[in-house]
């Protein structure tokens, strides 16, 4: 007998086959058999504005001025910005900018240095 791998979402044993795709009957996810991740979820493609991929520790360079929310200051156009972290969400990029300190931006606003 086939021991079938626990789902990659949810972490169940109860999967099953399905034809080529083996199923979660908890939480009702399909994959193809031998994608599994180990438990690990990927984050979907992140582009800059030219259309580069942009992956973490990358450095980056900002496009446009951007004010920043809740302060006086402004992060300039050129600002290099090292060692990004991308996340989920509308802004999707985590990082540190000298002289303002940790904030997100959107990968829209930025090119790859």
């Amino acid at each position: 007998m086939h021991t079938l791998p626990p789902c990659p979402k949810c972490g169940s044993t109860y999967t099953y086959l399905d034809g080529a795709f083996c199923v979660c009957p908890e939480c009702a996810h399909e994959w193809a058999r031998g994608e599994e991740t180990a438990g690990e979820e990927q984050l979907p493609l992140v582009r800059d504005a030219h259309g580069n991929v942009l992956q973490d520790g990358d450095s980056v360079t900002v496009v446009k001025d951007l004010r920043v929310r809740g302060s006086s200051a402004v992060v300039k156009m050129g600002t290099k910005v090292r060692n990004i972290r991308l996340v989920e969400g509308d802004h999707d990029i985590d990082c540190r900018i000298d002289g303002i300190g940790a904030m997100q931006l959107k990968s829209e606003f930025v090119k790859k240095a």
